[in-house]
């Protein structure tokens, strides 16, 4: 094969055609990986990067035309799909206007602009004048069209319509309803991403009230801090998860926090629980009466409260509005390509983004969400996403690690795969390719973004060839910079975004915005205001990016954002601890971050650094999140420390990098 497909290259073939050939007509999933990684070695050995990075696809004519850019760009008046982001970052009242008309937006009051910059671009108002319910608009669809595909572990594949979605969220927003909570008060969702979940985070909104989005891996502790800061007066949940045949506590750790009142939801195969006085069963909280009209709603409104870590105290509650769910809707529509009846799988919870992101891309773009009640890294899984016909499954890269390390994906048949999409996690090169190499080499849509911008600020799309780990273009509707230590354009360095955008936070409940995000900010190189976000990126000729982490103290730990301080504050319990300093490294080669931790132990003599670690291990499980793993523990007598008495961590992870590779 090496020899046929040198003497094709000898024949004024392009390394880019080339590949296409053979990744599109002679390589399959039944090749071994390895093989695959030699001929793109050798196909791209010559590569000239100043072109930028080598791609593994490349979109044919027809797959650039039938794509929902060349579509929203023909009505945009474009000349060529390519000039859609520039067009899209100079005329954002322009964009913004086409997109609400795209998704069918319905209003029960029309907005008397886009947006109203009278209060500045740190304050903008978007769809002024506007009465809307965005749950509304995400019911479009035919009533017998799928909106959900699911299925638990060891069980079969289930349908819900949108018909039937749409009557027990209404049935959940009666009972929310006659349950009289203030309106001040929040509703809590603490649970896996199931029908049930979803019904009723569209059932609260309906309803006129907020969701606390709380990921169900939290500890009790952390439970509660979100409980408190979102004012959260009820909270659904389920009475027990099951995950690899493990029967998991979820009402128990929810009343452990202290919520007010539970509504829970009965696992298929658990034997159930006893409730409190107070609380009460799923069924019987859901209303008889399966009509609802949704209540009218301003603009800027609140549908749901998310947290992010903030590098110091509580993490940031950032309220989502009625019109976050667009940028959402935007980014499935033109970065992940999603069409009216494709199936969206992405493996999250409604206690990330990315459970409302995939809420919102699915149905206001009229697609099926496709949700599978249990781990995503077994080979269960993976079936499923074959039988449900998936055709946009996102990822994260220890994900992708695991199916490969793990060796479950042996003769499945992912060819129902348009592309994949990857977030929360910096990505591998060669772990993508071979992501890639699994569905017969489909693009992989790098997105990176944030909570506080209710979807990706880079991205890529499926006009431009994918190469592994590589984003492709600035998100659609907003611009963003690269700066120095300086605050000087650079060509590696943090990330500024250029507001406004809908999707980009106004407010923080618990916390001073502009502190958080403005103040102290350089002017952009045309005087702009620009706006913080905390990335750093790369960029690479050829108007690609490659990400590498965050330039600040917080990090990605499984795809979960989390703070140095927090995990810090938890590890402070730990007996023989007198201080600790918690750092995210890089691996060799590229992937996700993993935590090292650096210890100041109360002795130097004769400590069990083993022992020491699965101590830490367990307070972390215990107190924060069982999903956050400590890669190595260093011992250190001091901590580095800034004349202000800041520990200086981005020293520690230099250091430790020199340790790596000195290893």
């Amino acid at each position: 094969m090496a020899d046929e497909i040198g003497r094709v290259s000898h024949d004024g073939v392009s390394a880019g055609e080339l590949w296409s050939w053979v990744s599109r007509g002679v390589l399959s999933a039944d090749v071994p990986f390895a093989v695959h990684r030699y001929l793109y070695g050798l196909i791209f050995k010559d590569w000239d990067l100043s072109q930028g990075p080598p791609p593994a696809w490349t979109p044919t004519d027809s797959e650039t035309s039938e794509s929902n850019i060349a579509a929203f760009s023909k009505r945009a008046g474009l000349a060529s799909v390519h000039q859609l982001h520039r067009w899209s970052a100079d005329n954002r009242e322009a964009f913004w206007g086409e997109i609400v008309e795209s998704l069918g937006i319905r209003f029960k009051e029309n907005p008397t602009a886009v947006v109203d910059l009278s209060l500045g671009v740190e304050s903008p108002r978007w769809l002024p004048g506007a009465r809307l319910n965005i749950a509304e608009s995400c019911f479009q669809a035919p009533g017998d069209a799928p909106a959900i595909v699911h299925q638990a572990e060891g069980g079969q594949i289930e349908i819900t319509t949108y018909r039937e979605l749409d009557r027990l969220s209404n049935r959940f927003a009666r009972g929310l309803v006659a349950s009289g909570l203030s309106r001040a008060s929040s509703v809590a969702i603490v649970m896996p991403m199931t029908v049930e979940a979803v019904a009723a985070y569209l059932g609260v909104v309906k309803a006129g009230y907020a969701v606390s989005s709380i990921a169900d891996s939290f500890a009790p502790d952390e439970i509660a801090t979100r409980l408190r800061i979102s004012a959260a007066g009820a909270a659904v949940t389920q009475d027990v998860m099951m995950r690899a045949g493990k029967t998991l506590p979820m009402y128990q750790k929810v009343v452990d926090a202290g919520v007010a009142r539970a509504i829970v939801v009965p696992s298929e195969t658990a034997g159930g629980v006893t409730l409190r006085e107070q609380d009460v069963t799923w069924d019987d909280f859901l209303a008889d009466d399966d009509t609802f009209d949704p209540v009218a709603c301003g603009p800027d409104d609140l549908t749901s409260i998310m947290f992010s870590s903030g590098t110091t105290g509580d993490p940031k509650a950032i309220p989502w509005t009625h019109t976050t769910p667009l940028k959402c809707a935007m980014d499935g529509h033109l970065h992940q390509d999603i069409k009216a009846g494709e199936v969206v799988a992405w493996p999250t919870s409604i206690g990330w983004m990315m459970g409302s992101w995939l809420i919102y891309a699915s149905l206001l773009n009229r697609a099926t969400m496709a949700l599978f009640y249990g781990a995503p890294v077994t080979r269960e899984f993976c079936e499923f996403v074959q039988n449900a016909r998936v055709a946009m499954l996102g990822v994260i890269p220890s994900m992708v690690k695991a199916w490969q390390n793990a060796d479950v994906m042996r003769g499945l048949d992912w060819s129902s795969i348009k592309l994949f999409s990857s977030t929360g996690e910096c990505s591998n090169a060669d772990d993508y390719l071979y992501l890639m190499s699994l569905a017969g080499y489909r693009p992989i849509i790098e997105y990176c973004g944030g909570t506080e911008i209710g979807g990706g600020y880079v991205s890529g799309t499926v006009v431009r060839p994918a190469s592994p780990a590589t984003f492709s273009s600035p998100s659609f509707g907003l611009d963003f910079y690269l700066l120095d230590e300086r605050g000087e354009p650079a060509r590696s360095g943090e990330v500024f975004v250029v507001p406004p955008s809908i999707g980009l936070s106004n407010t923080l409940l618990n916390k001073d915005h502009h502190q958080v995000y403005y103040e102290g900010t350089p002017p952009g190189p045309k005087g702009e205001s620009l706006r913080r976000h905390g990335d750093e990126i790369e960029e690479l000729p050829g108007g690609y990016y490659r990400g590498h982490g965050r330039a600040d103290d917080t990090m990605n730990l499984g795809g979960i954002k989390v703070s140095s301080t927090e995990i810090e504050r938890t590890l402070a319990t730990v007996h023989g601890v007198i201080e600790t300093a918690a750092v995210a490294v890089d691996p060799p080669g590229g992937g996700p971050s993993q935590l090292v931790v650096y210890v100041v132990p109360t002795t130097q003599v004769d400590v069990d650094v083993e022992s020491l670690k699965k101590e830490m291990q367990r307070a972390i499980a215990a107190k924060l999140n069982p999903l956050f793993k400590i890669q190595d523990v260093v011992l250190a007598s001091v901590l580095p420390r800034t004349a202000s008495n800041k520990v200086m961590r981005r020293v520690l992870r230099d250091e430790y990098g020199k340790l790596g590779s000195a290893g």
